[in-house]
């Protein structure tokens, strides 16, 4: 069958260029257009790269208007109910997921990895006391460069074993990295990992144990952050990502690349979305003060953050399985009294009746459960985007991986349409 294409004719000229439409296993084709410049002399403009497919990938599929997220083909609401994390971690970085012998190996794989250098912890201590957690997982994540810098000088020259070792210690390390910046800012002692632990629940031990008191691990926030993390695992090229595969792709360091990610993930229109929920709550202040606040919703003079989402149309279908979560977890984890949680759920609510907020679509997405719970199980606003990280290296290292072994794969260079000074002549100092 010929394959099918679009052709662009010059109204100046006439003259015709035949555009090659490449088609996807599900999802809108893409327009191939890098013969564009080549034979027409003009770029496509594009700005944010919202109608760009900047590459290929087997990963993550998302379609916003009907609210669907899929990881390696898999929906994301069978992935939440009958799977951990890890298993969700294999899945991306392998394809499929893995039997329960090669989940044990896996598993144990992480564990061991888990440790980070005696030397990063004198690391830690270069920075204030009262440093953002994310200041300092850019620095100590891309410190991991200067530690394991061997065979990174060019992609040809890494083997998949090698590759896979990356992935491993980055999944293995953030959240012991993450843990320790939120240690550092309390003054207190860092807290090792422990191998007879799970992945999540090491995590929450590194976080509130201390060296003279034990940590009763709660199974249901376990499962919580569990949940949490799978849905924040991948979610196909946004900024974070985008900025891996753009750094990875001028053959950089793969930590110095992770590092990258991060400091993409910070801002918050991205990452530091469910800090800008509370924050929000925060400003509203009491249930009172709710039906003001919705009157300048509906004015456009203040904005509702964590409803409605840039890529779903529809429902976030992250939010759907979120949701009954969150409400278990105020029921039973945190403080009933509690108004801020009384706030959020009043919102809620309003957004699922109102009809100004049912028919822009304006329903909680999932950083507005996630900022909640977070905030339920006593992990402090800061450490909201660093939570984030820890689930998303999973997706950040897939990617490296996938664009390092593709073959089409070239260094990134957008092009700019120019809208500066034309051709200027210096003038002597004198006359300017």
């Amino acid at each position: 069958m010929s394959q099918k294409t679009m052709i662009l004719t010059d109204p100046d000229t006439g003259r015709s260029l035949e555009l090659p439409v490449r088609e996807s296993t599900i999802g809108p084709p893409a327009l191939e257009v890098s013969s564009l410049y080549r034979e027409f002399g003009i770029f496509t403009y594009d700005p944010g790269f919202l109608s760009t497919a900047s590459c290929t990938s087997r990963i993550t599929y998302i379609d916003g208007e009907q609210g669907i997220l899929r990881y390696r083909g898999y929906p994301i609401e069978e992935l939440a109910a009958k799977t951990s994390f890890l298993e969700v971690a294999y899945l991306l970085l392998y394809g499929d997921l893995p039997s329960e012998t090669q989940l044990t190996t896996f598993e144990d794989s992480i564990s061991r990895h888990s440790m980070i250098n005696e030397s990063l912890k004198r690391f830690f201590d270069g920075f204030h006391y009262d440093a953002h957690p994310m200041a300092m997982l850019i620095g100590v994540v891309g410190s991991l460069s200067a530690f394991y810098h061997d065979h990174f000088e060019s992609h040809e020259n890494i083997t998949q074993e090698q590759r896979e070792l990356v992935a491993h210690r980055l999944i293995a390390k953030m959240p012991t990295i993450a843990a320790a910046a939120y240690k550092h800012n309390l003054g207190e002692p860092f807290i090792y990992p422990r191998r007879d632990l799970r992945y999540v629940a090491n995590f929450l031990n590194m976080m509130f144990a201390t060296p003279c008191e034990r940590y009763r691990i709660s199974p249901l926030a376990e499962r919580a952050m569990n949940l949490l993390f799978i849905l924040h695992a991948d979610h196909e090229q946004n900024a974070s990502t985008s900025t891996v595969r753009l750094a990875a792709s001028s053959g950089a360091n793969p930590y110095a690349c992770i590092a990258a990610g991060i400091t993409s993930l910070w801002g918050p229109a991205h990452g530091g979305a469910n800090e800008e929920v509370l924050k929000m709550l925060g400003e509203i202040g009491t249930v009172d003060r709710i039906d003001q606040y919705i009157a300048k919703v509906k004015d456009k003079s203040f904005r509702l953050a964590g409803f409605g989402h840039r890529v779903y149309k529809n429902y976030d279908p992250r939010a759907k399985i979120i949701r009954d979560v969150c409400h278990r977890v105020l029921e039973e984890l945190a403080d009933g009294s509690n108004p801020q949680f009384e706030l959020a759920l009043r919102l809620e609510e309003i957004a699922l009746k109102d009809e100004y907020f049912l028919e822009r679509k304006l329903y909680p997405n999932v950083d507005f459960y996630s900022g909640i719970i977070y905030r339920a199980l006593g992990i402090p606003i800061n450490m909201f985007t660093a939570m984030f990280a820890i689930a998303r290296t999973v997706g950040w290292v897939a990617h490296w991986i996938e664009l390092t072994t593709d073959p089409e794969y070239r260094i990134g260079r957008p092009r700019q349409r120019y809208v500066g000074e034309p051709l200027r002549q210096i003038r002597p100092i004198r006359q300017r």
